[in-house]
């Protein structure tokens, strides 16, 4: 029994060595090698044939030499093995590929450090074989030669992407956008300081109060300074990093290539077409900011607010000579009591909307210029003789919005750090691309839905709430209509705007169907030369962050040409002092009425005392406007409210 009861001895079982699972081995295996020369050139050139042009030394040490013929040109290689003298041949085809202005051809690159580039090794692989950092460090050193410096600006930052793309071949993580741009894997300053040597950061100012600070960094590169700014040190020096990298080597963070945070993702080619590039739109913020700095000297009282909007002017594209238009605050709309039946308030104080009605201003001060023949070259018109409409743009002339945050309504319905980055996945949800109204008295807006309808003066009165459309459904009415108003389409072509900038909440998806993706498919029946605008969109990389205060009642507006600002009564739609501001319905209908008067090539001169009439006297536009509504309740989007009509009932007179 006992025998019985005996533990059997356990038999010692053969642990097998841990080798690597073979799938994760083949997975690996996968992985894209960086290419050789040879192959690069393939790709280049196809139906390139080799030939070997001789063969020399002993038996033991063979040199042989093997030519490509590339576009006529016969270029050769030598090497102790036909594979590393064909690589040399195709490297040398490579070579002289990069040409310059003055016909100096690019040198072969030079190597870092210690490499041994007579090694067979290094000769058999390639020089795209190279580890990264070892890679970037070469490309680094042939930036920085006095043949690229010796490039125009416009060439420099193409041939440094092409040079960054280059270093990214030999990471699997680069990812192509648009079949040719490459956005990186990295955050932006680990790349700065990958693709630069003399990168100097520095924090250079601190404004705000202790918990509301304002961190000013730059750094310096190649003795180029690049500003950014942020609620801390690491926010503005991101900020300066995305700045540098934008300016000298094209590459972009842009929520446009970037849906999420620092994490690059392909977009589709109707977001690319409609990316502004990030040094304009750098530069665009930067404008707006300095001239409100500029403007509000003197009285820093008003310089308190949420919402900066500013309209930037360039004339073919030139950055370096564009005029800030317009400046402007605010945050709310009058208020219901304080309604004007001559037009002499502003209905909608938001920052966006007075900025546009400052554009109105100078629209009709460049075409006063046009009144006398001595002044009118100076006018951003000129005379359209083959066209229906008296005046039109000049050629070349864009307008840029700027506003510091997603315009109020549609575009700005969205979480901020919400992690979609692909297609909507509820694009049928009931809030998604509504009409949206702002609340009297208040912030934010309501889908118009919610709201009673038709508004009536002595509803209002009464106590009803007078209610605004939203700026993003504002905004893209401009995209159909333009944003030169009802008057002045009965003089000039329609202007739209070129591009929308925005300092913070810039979510792509969302800002393009509130300004133009939400009608595009219903849209129909615009009369020429009306069509649905679909401007750039961009934000700035020092993105303004979340301002919790409170709102001010007050919001200012400057326009060019101004000695002063203005300070308006949000709640009261008049200046603080109490009289009439520059910008209103009558301020304006004033001026169409002297135009129409003295303004060369106009047919009909006589203007209809009422206000509302005259508008309506501009067919096009109006028909334009009516099929703008029609293709909301074609979506089911809700129908656009307007303001009591008693308020356009006034005339030139009053």
């Amino acid at each position: 029994m006992n025998g019985y009861n005996r533990k059997m001895p356990q038999k010692r079982c053969y642990e097998m060595p841990k080798y690597a699972d073979p799938k994760k081995k083949m997975c690996k295996e996968r992985i894209p090698q960086p290419k050789n020369t040879v192959a690069m050139l393939n790709e280049l050139r196809h139906g390139l044939i080799y030939k070997l042009e001789s063969q020399t030394g002993p038996v033991h040490a063979p040199l042989f030499t093997i030519s490509v013929e590339v576009d006529g040109q016969k270029y050769l290689g030598q090497g102790r093995s036909k594979k590393v003298a064909r690589i040399e041949a195709a490297a040398t085809a490579l070579r002289s590929f990069i040409q310059f202005k003055d016909g100096a051809v690019l040198s072969p690159l030079k190597p870092a450090g210690n490499l041994d580039f007579t090694s067979d090794e290094h000769l058999e692989n390639g020089i795209e074989n190279l580890s990264n950092d070892k890679l970037v460090e070469i490309i680094v050193t042939l930036m920085l030669t006095e043949k690229i410096s010796n490039l125009t600006s416009l060439e420099q930052p193409t041939l440094r992407h092409q040079m960054f793309c280059m270093s990214q071949n030999v990471s699997k993580s680069a990812i192509t956008v648009d079949g040719q741009k490459k956005v990186p894997d990295k955050g932006p300053v680990m790349l700065l300081y990958e693709l630069f040597n003399d990168v100097n950061f520095e924090c250079i100012n601190i404004d705000g109060a202790q918990n509301n600070c304002r961190f000013k960094m730059t750094v310096t590169i190649n003795e180029k300074k690049f500003d950014g700014t942020g609620p801390s040190k690491k926010t503005a020096k991101n900020a300066a990093a995305k700045a540098a990298l934008a300016s000298l080597c094209n590459i972009s963070y842009s929520p446009m290539v970037v849906p999420q945070k620092n994490v690059p993702l392909p977009i589709d080619d109707k977001s690319s077409s409609m990316e502004l590039p990030q040094i304009h739109a750098d530069t665009i913020g930067r404008l707006v900011l300095e001239k409100f700095m500029e403007v509000i000297k003197g009285q820093e009282a008003y310089s308190r607010r949420k919402v900066l909007a500013g309209i930037v002017m360039t004339e073919n594209m030139n950055f370096c000579e564009a005029k800030v238009i317009s400046v402007s605050t605010g945050t709310k709309c009058v208020s219901g009591e304080h309604m004007s039946v001559n037009g002499a308030v502003l209905n909608d104080s938001h920052a966006e909307i007075v900025s546009r009605r400052c554009l109105l201003k100078y629209l009709y001060a460049q075409l006063d210029l046009q009144c006398n023949q001595a002044t009118a070259y100076q006018s951003i018109f000129v005379r359209n003789t083959d066209g229906q409409y008296p005046y039109k743009l000049k050629s070349g002339v864009h307008f840029h919005l700027y506003i510091n945050t997603a315009p109020c309504g549609d575009a700005r319905i969205f979480s901020p750090h919400e992690n979609d980055t692909g297609v909507d996945k509820h694009p049928n949800r009931k809030a998604r691309g509504q009409l949206r109204t702002k609340i009297e008295s208040g912030e934010g807006t309501i889908p118009v839905k919610s709201s009673d309808g038709i508004q009536t003066w002595d509803g209002v009165l009464q106590g009803q709430r007078l209610l605004t459309m939203s700026c993003s459904d504002k905004i893209a009415r401009w995209n159909i209509v333009g944003i030169q108003g009802s008057l002045l389409s009965s003089i000039i072509e329609p202007v739209y705007l070129h591009s929308i900038v925005l300092g913070s909440l810039l979510h792509p998806e969302h800002m393009y169907r509130a300004v133009c993706g939400r009608i595009e498919k219903s849209i129909q029946g615009l009369p020429p030369p009306y069509h649905l605008n679909k401007p750039r969109l961009a934000l700035v990389t020092s993105a303004e962050p979340r301002n919790q205060a409170k709102a001010p009642n007050f919001g200012i507006n400057w326009t060019i040409g101004d000695t002063e600002l203005e300070v308006v009564n949000s709640l009261t739609g008049r200046t603080i002092v109490g009289q009439v501001s520059r910008i209103t319905k009558q301020a304006f209908f004033v001026k169409y009425g002297f135009l129409m008067a003295n303004l060369p090539g106009i047919l009909v001169r006589k203007v209809t005392t009422d206000y509302g009439q005259t508008k309506a006297n501009v067919k096009d536009y109006q028909i334009a406007k009516l099929e703008l509504f029609s293709a909301f309740k074609r979506e089911d989007l809700g129908s656009w409210l307007k303001k009591p009509i008693e308020q356009d009932e006034f005339g030139l007179a009053e």
